[in-house]
């Protein structure tokens, strides 16, 4: 997900999200079957089971790496000495990372994470060479017999802080890595969210067309706040742009992990991801012979996505009540994309959602179009 790509593929990405729309993805496919099965494959008998983790970015004190990381000591803390994790780090993709995963899959790894859209055709190739090796392509959509793949609804987590960015600012900034689908989705949720509380909110957003970059981050940033941004979003793979908010004085959400340490006065609130859970569970699947391949979508009532760790300038009020639409949307209450009496349009004037209906996971995992009240366009 986080990675140096040539701005070339971003249209490529956008085409295989579109083929990814055909999927069907349930979290309850991928949950283990029994805790007592005996274990056709998994833990070998001359010792733990080992599972392995490649890393597209270094592992940091913030960031998509550190979430991932953070679910492979979940599962070490879960398993104890059932299991024996590893990871390789800054991993591109490409011919990098085939020859990564099958050096893993040569080592006796029997079950391999790899948490990177780019990584989803190197670990198909490896796979074949390795029938008896479970592994799991996180952010991919492509399946095989012992490759299963996995998502988060991140825009689920952007709704909601856009809700406390629009109590508290009218204009904001956006970094965005590729104008991609998942990327789409998140500045459409984060505007919605905004001009739910203040309709006069707007987004301008800024696409580097590379995820992981500080410098660049940090100048978009810049860049934003000198055009009157007041709060600050991103999807791009570092803190800069928290540490330009906390510099200039300014708000900025934190994503996948709490960046309060590099940002403690400027965030507002914190896009968590959450990949634990789900590890622990795909690990537990491998050793008790339970795990089979299928694909999952989960957002905040599954528990991938969770907002909070709110900054000192969130009024309790509105983390009462970014709190309690959090509650809504795990309990189906409350749908992102979803029109009320009037339809919801696109920044160009065009309907996006006709009035009283939700799109399906078809039209969100092909999302191509801005809301009103983004500032920017979508590269078709």
């Amino acid at each position: 997900m986080y990675k140096n790509l040539a701005a070339g593929r971003a249209h490529a990405r956008t085409s295989a999200f579109r083929v990814a729309a055909a999927l069907t993805l349930t979290i309850s496919s991928l949950l283990p079957l029994s805790a007592g099965a005996q274990a056709a494959t998994g833990k070998s008998a001359k010792g733990p089971l080992k599972a392995a983790f490649v890393y597209v970015a270094p592992l940091t004190d913030a960031g998509w790496v550190r979430q991932h990381d953070q679910g492979r000591l979940a599962v070490e803390k879960a398993l104890g000495e059932q299991v024996q994790t590893s990871f390789v780090e800054q991993v591109a993709e490409g011919a990098d990372a085939e020859r990564v995963i099958r050096d893993l899959a040569r080592q006796g790894s029997q079950i391999i994470f790899t948490p990177s859209f780019g990584y989803m055709e190197p670990t198909l190739k490896v796979a074949k060479e390795f029938p008896n090796v479970k592994f799991e392509s996180v952010t991919g959509y492509k399946t095989a017999e012992n490759v299963a793949a996995s998502n988060a609804r991140y825009y689920q987590g952007r709704y909601l802080a856009g809700i406390a960015a629009g109590r508290l600012a009218t204009e904001a900034g956006y970094v965005a890595g590729f104008p991609i689908p998942e990327v789409v989705q998140g500045i459409n949720a984060f505007a919605l969210g905004m001009r739910s509380v203040n309709p006069k909110a707007q987004v301008r957003v800024v696409f580097l067309n590379e995820w992981f970059n500080p410098a660049r981050e940090r100048e978009a940033a810049m860049s934003l706040m000198d055009q009157g941004a007041e709060v600050l979003a991103f999807h791009t793979g570092s803190t800069a742009v928290m540490s330009a908010a906390q510099e200039r004085g300014k708000l900025a959400v934190a994503y996948h992990s709490d960046m309060r340490k590099v940002a403690p006065d400027a965030q507002v609130v914190a896009v968590t991801h959450l990949w634990g859970s789900y590890y622990t569970q795909r690990v537990k699947a491998v050793m008790d012979g339970s795990w089979k391949s299928g694909q999952v979508w989960g957002g905040v009532a599954e528990g991938m996505i969770k907002v909070d760790a709110f900054g000192p300038k969130v009024p309790a009020k509105v983390r009462a009540e970014v709190e309690a639409r959090q509650a809504d949307i795990a309990a189906g209450k409350l749908k992102v994309f979803t029109a009320g009496a009037q339809a919801v349009k696109d920044n160009e004037g065009g309907e996006l959602i006709p009035a009283g209906q939700s799109l399906d996971d078809k039209a969100i995992l092909t999302m191509n179009r801005f809301v009103q009240g983004v500032v920017g366009q979508v590269a078709r």
